[in-house]
């Protein structure tokens, strides 16, 4: 779908994020944003300095290959979108009126859902550590 504003400019929704439109950066930072994260939320969650978070969108350096899948599971996206564009990812950024307001009401509610169910999960992981250790001391 390809919206025109002004005069033949021209904005290719469907292509937004593929590798002629996009940087790796740019996808990241859309993930990101779309997820309502900001940079020092997510840099903590996959254990970086913010520092390097922002070196990674603003294309300045690469993160290393066990960066890469943390970055895709927790943005939930596919590696390869993150990569190039192709793949599951998330829909481009559309202008404020080409969303209505319950629209917009759905995408708050499910962020504060998704952001509630990271933090249900990083609890079950802290539970889970502590039940292993307190099984490992009661065989010892």
């Amino acid at each position: 779908m390809t919206i025109e504003t002004g005069a033949a400019a021209a904005v290719d929704y469907e292509n937004w994020y593929s590798e002629g439109n996009a940087t790796f950066g740019d996808r990241l930072a859309g993930a990101r944003e779309a997820l309502g994260m900001t940079q020092k939320d997510l840099a903590g969650r996959i254990g970086v300095r913010l520092k390097t978070l922002q070196q990674w969108e603003e294309d300045q350096k690469e993160p290393r290959a066990n960066r890469l899948q943390m970055l895709a599971g927790m943005l939930n996206v596919s590696l390869m979108w993150l990569l190039t564009g192709e793949g599951a990812g998330v829909a481009p950024p559309m202008g404020e009126d080409a969303r209505s307001a319950e629209a917009e009401g759905l995408m708050v509610e499910l962020r504060e859902m998704r952001a509630t169910m990271g933090a249900l999960a990083e609890q079950m992981g802290r539970v889970e550590a502590r039940l292993r250790l307190s099984m490992a001391r009661e065989a010892a």
